[in-house]
């Protein structure tokens, strides 16, 4: 393909966050993970790039989401099939990042359901989508899953959704208090643990089970962040003291939680510039479904991108996402750069019209 990918601020910031982070290359002392580091946040954005220069028509698009869910329909296969995951090893059958995987599949497969005449297949894929993250008892998935539909029903029904948007908070709360392997999970001692206790107050922090991650987040902030905050101690340096287990959590070897090393390695400016560049992606998403002159295809693809970009972003609050990029953060970014294509093949018949 010779055409040029589509830049927008989205890119042009997310490709800030790259250079900050090669500079936080230059005070590491894991350079050789700080890499391996900015190589895994690099390629949603290569993803973005290539699909915004692809595509630049609809069919183009749903194909590549298609083709796309035949996939994830493949991971489900792997993941649920004993011993046939040992054949075909890879990250996609990683059974944490098929569950994040998944949560842009799902919000894809709903987009289809009301773009295209309401096919009910597509209706019943996104149900199936949804279903691994309860079974496999992710509380992770759950809350990404759950954001990622809310924030797809305020995209399409903006303010009429709040009633919409209560109910799949109601849900969320009554699979963590109604679903027992959940329930159990979710608190340390749970036979007392109900809604009317939530309601009253009497449920607080301490009453979560966080395997540990409450733990190792203060001890990582106050070992690599404290004193350091605007610019970290350098890509990758988290990371590496995991990975050498330098660090009193026993075989632990991430820290579950995107956010923290972001911090830790490169300070409030990563931040700003990570975070920003997805906020901008999210309001961009929203402002183009909004927008009548673009066609379904466009629709379709700004909705998926918006809504799965808040969920995924919300799994990296409790997990270490960038670690499996390929299955996880690439697919909002992918359907955010096909949006982005579709925009200039639009704009493009108009002009030959």
């Amino acid at each position: 393909v010779k055409r040029k990918p589509v830049w927008s601020a989205v890119s042009i910031f997310y490709l800030l966050y790259i250079a900050w982070l090669l500079i936080g290359l230059s005070y590491s002392p894991a350079p050789s993970y700080g890499f391996r580091i900015i190589l895994k946040y690099l390629y949603p954005l290569c993803i973005m790039l290539f699909a915004s220069a692809v595509v630049r028509d609809g069919e183009v698009f749903l194909k590549a989401g298609l083709y796309a869910r035949w996939v994830a329909v493949v991971c489900l296969i792997f993941a649920v099939v004993p011993g046939i995951g040992i054949l075909v090893p890879g990250v996609f059958w990683y059974s944490t990042a098929s569950a994040i995987h998944f949560i842009s599949m799902c919000i894809f497969s709903l987009a289809l359901f009301y773009h295209s005449g309401h096919k009910k297949i597509n209706f019943y894929l996104a149900i199936l989508f949804m279903i691994p993250c309860i079974l496999w008892v992710f509380r992770t998935s759950i809350m990404g899953t759950t954001l990622a539909l809310m924030v797809f029903f305020f995209f399409r029904y903006k303010l009429k959704s709040i009633p919409v948007i209560v109910g799949c908070l109601f849900l969320f709360i009554i699979t963590i208090f109604f679903i027992p392997s959940i329930k159990e999970k979710m608190f340390y001692k749970n036979d007392n643990k109900s809604i009317q206790t939530l309601r009253s107050g009497e449920i607080s922090i301490d009453d979560i089970n966080s395997n540990g991650r409450f733990a190792m987040w203060e001890w990582s902030l106050n070992k690599f962040y404290q004193n350091r905050e605007l610019y970290g101690t350098g890509t990758g340096n988290l990371q590496e003291t995991f990975y050498a287990l330098r660090h009193p959590f026993g075989t632990i070897r991430i820290c579950h939680n995107d956010y923290v090393q972001i911090l830790c390695d490169n300070g409030i400016i990563g931040i700003a510039l990570f975070g920003g560049s997805f906020l901008f992606l999210i309001f961009h998403c929203f402002s183009v479904y909004q927008d009548k002159r673009y066609g379904i295809a466009v629709h379709i693809c700004a909705i998926t991108a918006g809504a799965s970009s808040a969920g995924t972003l919300l799994t990296m609050y409790t997990d270490n996402v960038i670690n499996y990029t390929m299955a996880t953060l690439s697919y909002p970014c992918g359907f955010y750069g096909m949006m982005l294509g579709l925009i200039v093949g639009t704009k493009m018949k108009k002009d030959v019209v």
